[in-house]
Parts: C-alpha cells; structure tokens; sequence
C-alpha cells in the first residue's frame, strides 16, 4: 500500500516550480550566470522546515545549496539528492508563453525549467517540508544539493562541491537526479525508463593552420578547405556499435516486453551492429529509448574562420559535441586523431567521464518499485542517457548515480523535445505523482535492507517523529560560507 503524503506537498510543488521559474537563472556559458535569487528561494524553504542549508559559491552569483537530513538509522549510506537551479536560455519571440512567466494555464505549469529541471527542485523541497510538517525522518541521511552551472560546465556548481567540500557528502553512496522515471509511450505500453548511467562528455576544439593568403590565389593549404574536410569527415562518421551492460539490460528488456527475440551473441563487430540495429527497428518508438546510447557520437556544432572575403585565413576553428560511452575514451581518441587529419589539431574542450550504474542493486530495486507502485501496469526499464548531469562530478566522491525525476505523463506529451526546446511546460498533475514517488522512495530507501512495495523495510520499519515541525509561516536563518 503507498503511503499518503500531506496533500500540501501537491500544491506546494506545483507553486515553487512555478516561482522558480520566475526567477530567471539563464545560463549562457563562460561564467555568465547568476543563481544566487534563486539559491536563496530554496534556502528559506528549508530553514523554514527546520533544516540549516549552507549557502556555497564557485564565484561571485553562481551559488549553490547543501543541507542534510539525517535519518534514524547511523550505520545507513547516506543518499544525495541533486538538482541544478540553472537554466539553458529561452528567445521568448519563440514561445507561446513568456518563458519565465511560470504561467499556470490548463493544468500545465509553462516555463523555461519546468521539465528541467526546476521541477524536481519543487518536488524535493515539497516533500521534505511535508515531512518536517508531519514529523517524518527518513530511514537513511538525506544530502540535499541545488546546483549551479550544470547547463555549462559545472566548475561553478557540483564541481566546486566536488572539489571544495567533499565533507559536506560524507557517507553518500547513491545519488539521485534529472532524466528518469518519466512516463515514455510506446505500443500501448506506459514505459518509465530510469537511468543508470551517463556517456562521457567530449566537447572539443579543431584547430586548422595554413598559409594565409589572397582569396584570388591558388592556395593549397588553405586553413578552412583544411577544417572543413575534417568536419565533413567528423559529421559523417559511422561509430561502431559498443554495448555498455545498462544498455544490453535495456534491449533484452524492451525485447522482453514486446516480445520480440534479442540476440545479442554476435561478437564480429559488423555483425554485432546488424543485430542491434534490427532490434532497435523492431521495438518501434521504444527503440528512441536505446538508439543513442549504442555508440559514440561527435556532432559539429560551431564553426569560425576569416576575417574578410577576399583574404584566406591562417587558421580556422570549429567545436564538436563527442560523447563517449564507458570504457571507450581510447578509441574516441584514436578516431578522432583519425578523421581529422595531419593538418587539423583537436583537443578537449571539457571533458567529463561516462557513468554507469548496477541495475542489479538493491537501490535500483526500490526506484523501479517506487514507480510501479504508484502506476501499477506500468513498466520500468533500464536506460543510459546519451547526454550528462551532475552525477558526473559527484562521481569523484564515489557516489553511484541514478536518474530518477518521475512524471507520469499523459499519451502525446513529448518529454524529449522540451529539453532545452520552445514551450517547456509540465502537467501538474505529474509534479503530483513526482511527489508521492519521491517521498516513498526517498522516505524508505536502504541500500543494506532493501524496501517493498507497502514501504517497510526488511531490515526494520521506518522511524517518525525527531523532525522539527515548521509552521509555514516561519522563516529561519540559513548558514553562509
């Protein structure tokens, strides 16, 4: 049986996601950013349910929040729960809605942040105020960390977390955060994919030198022919097939559910991505789940050369967005020495490691319960992002990550496309179902016990009480450094 949550949390999530999103913290790289209004938004929300949340900056503006909740059991692995307060930016000539309104119109909160990922800041701080209020405390200890930066490099954000205050995360073992346990439609099926695992970022630079000269003249080393080639060489490029265990689990499962036969065995490389590639055409719309995680991938994104028409430059530059599943960081290198050639130098831009995380454990048992317990008949499966999140740097502490943000979502809603896309909203409705998931979850996890699906563990039951109780009305102080 799942347990109630105080019917305050539902409206609370929906009216902070909102709010937050009012406050606009538009990343748009190179450090121009500022987190801080909205840093000090999810401070007072926990100090007013009686936590001491720390106010912690990479740079002047670009802040961040940590608090603990510490639960009944000591000798219990602490589990982070992450989200950033940054966002990528919004042209609102684009939208239908000005994107930091925070409009609620039709049962949708509209806004820039509203799926990514202000939404899962709304519900966590909706669920531990609801506990505060009830005098709940969690089995384990809670780390809470709203972040800067994720939308560029993280230096300012789980980075300098990482980095600066390790203490801060001490005991954490598992991580949950953005891209998972959302309600993807396919065959009929309501499918929760939950991520447990991330390919590496590989942002690049590409260098061409040459013989600058007139653009009248016969130039044979021409630094833009030169990078040019090497783009073309790049974009077009077949990755071979490399299949990561998450991502081998998430096929044999999709087969599973609909039936259709995965074989996998083929050890020939050609042969491996024939049998890959024909499953993924035989799970239809599931297939999107698998399909860019099967192999590497480096996109041209940004090119720039010259300074007038008629003069041929000495150099030339563009970027490539490379990603890189687990374990194959060494052949990324050795394709890209490859495909760009003896005049083109390339080298890492930022770079950050590919994750993956056992979908055998204990923990991922419970995030799959969670989900199914609150959306019975629905399925959850395995899933590897393609792109990267703050688990990544989080990682450095030895925190495993999962990817777990549940939304159940209704038929049509296309949760892929407003990532980073024009009208980003959410159905409130699914910030309801975040909340109850996160609280059940959040509430029994035990890494060493294990949870069922009516919340007790089987190592113990949940303790109460302890919790200071907060009148919403109260504001207390929160700790700076």
């Amino acid at each position: 049986m799942a347990d109630a949550i105080d019917p305050r949390a539902l409206d609370e999530a929906v009216r902070f996601t909102a709010e937050l999103i009012r406050i606009d913290t538009t990343n748009r790289g190179g450090g121009d950013c500022t987190e801080r209004p909205a840093a000090e938004y999810v401070a007072e929300r926990l100090a007013e349910a009686g936590l001491e949340p720390a106010l912690l900056e990479g740079a002047p503006g670009r802040t961040n929040v940590v608090a603990r909740i510490e639960g009944t059991d000591p000798a219990e692995d602490a589990l982070l729960v992450h989200g950033h307060l940054d966002v990528v930016p919004a042209e609102p000539a684009d939208w239908s809605v000005h994107p930091f309104s925070g409009e609620i119109r039709d049962g949708v909160v509209w806004g820039r942040g509203a799926i990514d990922m202000k939404n899962m800041d709304a519900m966590v701080l909706a669920v531990v105020r609801a506990w505060a209020r009830t005098g709940i405390k969690p089995r384990r200890d809670i780390v809470l960390a709203f972040t800067a930066d994720e939308e560029d490099s993280a230096e300012y954000g789980s980075g300098f977390l990482a980095d600066r205050y390790p203490e801060l995360f001490e005991g954490c073992t598992e991580g949950i955060s953005e891209s998972g346990a959302f309600t993807f439609h396919a065959g009929g099926m309501r499918l929760y994919p939950i991520a447990a695992g991330e390919r590496g970022t590989a942002w690049l630079t590409l260098t061409a030198r040459g013989r600058a000269g007139h653009g009248s003249k016969v130039n044979r080393s021409n630094a833009v022919s030169r990078l040019a080639a090497a783009v073309a060489r790049v974009g077009e490029y077949e990755w071979p097939v490399r299949l990561i265990p998450t991502v081998r689990a998430a096929l044999t499962e999709l087969a599973e559910l609909y039936g259709v036969e995965a074989d996998l065995s083929a050890t020939d490389p050609g042969d491996l991505a024939r049998e890959v590639d024909g499953l993924i055409a035989e799970l239809g719309p599931a297939g999107a789940l698998v399909e860019p995680t099967v192999r590497n991938s480096a996109n041209p994104t940004m090119l720039e050369a010259g300074y007038k028409i008629n003069v041929i430059p000495g150099s030339a530059t563009a970027c490539i967005d490379g990603r890189m599943l687990p374990g194959t960081e060494e052949e990324f290198r050795a394709t890209l020495d490859r495909l760009t050639g003896p005049h083109v130098d390339w080298e890492f831009r930022h770079r950050e490691v590919a994750l993956q995380a056992p979908v055998d454990s204990v923990t991922y048992r419970a995030l799959r319960d969670a989900v199914e317990l609150f959306d019975p008949g629905a399925s959850t499966v395995p899933y590897c992002m393609p792109g990267g999140t703050d688990a990544k740097q989080f990682s450095r502490l030895g925190i495993t990550g999962y990817g777990f943000s549940p939304l159940k979502l209704p038929e049509g809603f296309d949760y892929a496309a407003l990532f980073h896309g024009v009208d980003e909203r959410v159905p409130v409705e699914a910030l309801h179902f975040g909340v109850r998931v996160l609280d059940h979850f959040m509430k029994h996890s035990s890494p060493k016990h294990g949870t069922t699906t009516d919340g007790t563990t089987t190592g113990g039951s949940l303790a109460t009480g302890g919790f200071p109780a907060a009148d919403a009305g109260t504001t207390s102080s929160f700790l700076e450094a």
